[in-house]
């Protein structure tokens, strides 16, 4: 069988494999009632994303990405991209032409969206096994990346935030560049898949970085075998920069700066570097000899920090350094993604062993290749992006998304190298080793241990009652929010999404650093008296007041303000101006209306 037609079929054997995977995880969702469509669990990012994609369906401007409901009035302009809106909008445009209802045609794209990145983000992890580790390989990637997927919980029916969509992404631009020498092309859809990832939302940035950099070592140190892979790498990045920067920044934001979402920076920094080292690639003067690539492409690394530095100075700082101090201690601090791993191992141990465990062991393996000698270039990109990951996470928690994912790849060749000399030196010993790089790859094993360790330490701990949503998470305990009439509502930033979701009511908060106004004057509301409180529900024309006493924000913000209005409402300390709405008492949602002669 020719080269080709055998790269085919592996093509057609992968796509099966990973397409029975999904269908599995969907069927499973089916055998459990979709709870999570009923239940977000939190997740205010895929509920705010939703209200955006509906606001574009109502007629929202493609340009406009202001959330009018959350905030001060006239709302705030988000951080997010509509590249990801679209097709999600599309998707329901279409679903509900074909079913004849915009209600199912929504539900069926909130099912299927999260599974078709599982889908795609698995299919990659397998050719990348592929490419790293050979044919033995690819059964462990859709094993054990298929759990690993899973554990994440960014792909459960309801998850339309950008976690899957830039997951997915940056682990097809890693299979690309593995493959990239024996197929032509797959380095020009890489740099497609890095610019991706990274226009929309910069939570990419360091792996669309780490892609970049190693494609430009690779081709520094190998020059002519890496020539072409670099050059359309670069291609890539550029076309594709140039047109996300046309299709969704509008004219008159080009000279404006915002380091948050993609913009003129982003824009300027990918377009100079993909069309710096496609040029550097392609002239035979430049890349010549490796003291002639060495000068390009340093002179390449040394205009790009002078444009950023000159340029754009204030995308030097830390992401979050401008935030109003307030929010960063009593909003950013407490926020689970954003913790630090020595933050994480303090608070809660035993989530800290089930994020980082299975990266670290693929670091080591990597280590131990390293040692050896006879390092490939797929070991430079899946061990770089590896390494970054991890040091992404030990800073923020939220970066263990990647590293987990990017750890399946060595912990399959771990495995495939057992699995072999399983098959050709049968002993007991060799299927032990076996059985123990399967357990020890698995995240849900080291998982259930960490919870299980943690258990058999723990004493007194409360019972709760399953059948009571406490943290006001599921869209019954909005059912009665929606049927008043809409109004501005005071509330917690934790309820800021599930309100705009769930109800036709505004929020003034939300758990989103653009929204500071909103967010500030909500503190002052609730951490000051009962005075400060009504002065801002008159001059803001709040109607409602909710209160979630077994939401963690509430319990936080009451602790820090014991004698404050929201401490006081939760001890039954209502003001006159307040009204409780009888049917919500006793009720996970308690809500109050604001009296109108108050």
């Amino acid at each position: 069988m020719s080269t080709a037609s055998n790269g085919a079929s592996t093509w057609k054997s992968d796509i099966a494999f990973a397409l029975l995977a999904a269908l599995l995880l969907l069927a499973l969702d089916l055998y459990a009632g979709f709870p999570q469509l009923a239940n977000p669990a939190g997740d205010n990012d895929s509920l705010l994303q939703l209200v955006e994609v509906r606001d574009l369906l109502a007629g929202q401007g493609w340009f406009d990405l202001h959330q009018y409901r959350m905030g001060l009035e006239g709302g705030f302009v988000m951080h997010w991209s509509r590249l990801l809106d679209a097709p999600l909008a599309l998707g329901m445009l279409a679903l509900s032409a074909l079913t004849g209802s915009a209600a199912l045609g929504e539900q069926v794209v909130l099912v299927l969206w999260p599974l078709l990145q599982f889908w795609l983000a698995l299919f990659s992890i397998m050719r990348a096994a592929r490419a790293f580790a050979g044919e033995h390989a690819v059964l462990p990637a859709a094993v054990v990346g298929g759990a690993a997927l899973y554990y994440l919980g960014i792909f459960s029916p309801g998850a339309l935030d950008h976690h899957n969509v830039q997951l997915m992404l940056t682990l097809a631009g890693l299979a690309l560049l593995l493959e990239a020498p024996r197929h032509r092309t797959a380095a020009l859809f890489a740099g497609a898949c890095a610019t991706l990832a990274l226009a929309i939302g910069m939570e990419s940035a360091p792996y669309a970085g780490t892609l970049g950099a190693i494609v430009a070592l690779l081709f520094l140190v190998s020059g002519g075998g890496e020539r072409l892979i670099a050059r359309d790498f670069g291609l890539g990045v550029t076309a594709v920069s140039a047109l996300v920067f046309i299709t969704t920044i509008p004219a008159s934001a080009w000279g404006q700066t915002q380091c948050d979402t993609f913009s003129t920076v982003h824009f300027v920094v990918a377009a100079l570097a993909g069309a710096g080292l496609a040029v550097i690639a392609s002239w035979g003067a430049a890349n010549a000899t490796y003291g002639r690539r060495l000068v390009s492409l340093g002179l390449l690394a040394f205009v790009l920090i002078l444009v950023v530095m000159f340029l754009f100075p204030q995308c030097l700082a830390a992401p979050y350094a401008g935030l109003d101090p307030r929010l960063q201690q009593m909003w950013l601090g407490h926020i689970d993604e954003a913790q630090s791993i020595f933050q994480l191992v303090a608070a809660d141990p035993a989530r800290a062993v089930a994020r980082f465990a299975t990266p670290l062991v693929a670091i080591v393996l990597m280590a131990l290749r390293l040692g050896k000698g006879g390092w490939r270039r797929q070991d430079s990109l899946v061990g770089a992006l590896l390494v970054v990951a991890f040091l992404v996470s030990a800073w923020e928690v939220r970066g263990s998304t990647f590293s987990i994912a990017f750890a399946v790849i060595p912990l399959c060749a771990w495995i495939a190298k057992w699995r072999q000399r399983a098959e050709n030196s049968p002993s007991g010993g060799s299927v032990l080793r076996m059985a123990a790089a399967w357990l020890i790859s698995v995240n849900a094993v080291w998982s259930s241990a960490a919870e299980a360790a943690s258990s058999a330490f723990q004493t007194g701990a409360a019972v709760t009652n399953a059948g009571i949503d406490a943290p006001c998470n599921s869209k019954a305990s909005f059912a009665a929010l929606a049927r008043m009439p809409d109004t501005t509502v005071l509330a917690i930033s934790n309820l800021g999404s599930p309100i705009l979701a769930f109800t036709g009511h505004r929020a003034l908060a939300g758990p989103y650093h653009r929204n500071v106004a909103g967010n500030l004057l909500v503190f002052d509301a609730l951490l000051g008296s009962a005075t400060d409180a009504k002065a801002v529900v008159a001059n803001h024309r709040v109607g409602i007041v909710a209160l979630c006493r077994g939401n963690p924000e509430t319990r936080l913000l009451a602790t820090k303000a014991p004698d404050g209005f929201l401490a006081g409402l939760m001890h039954g300390s209502v003001p006159d101006w307040l009204e409780p709405v009888a049917e919500t008492q006793g009720a996970p949602l308690e809500l109050y209306r604001v009296r109108t002669a108050g």
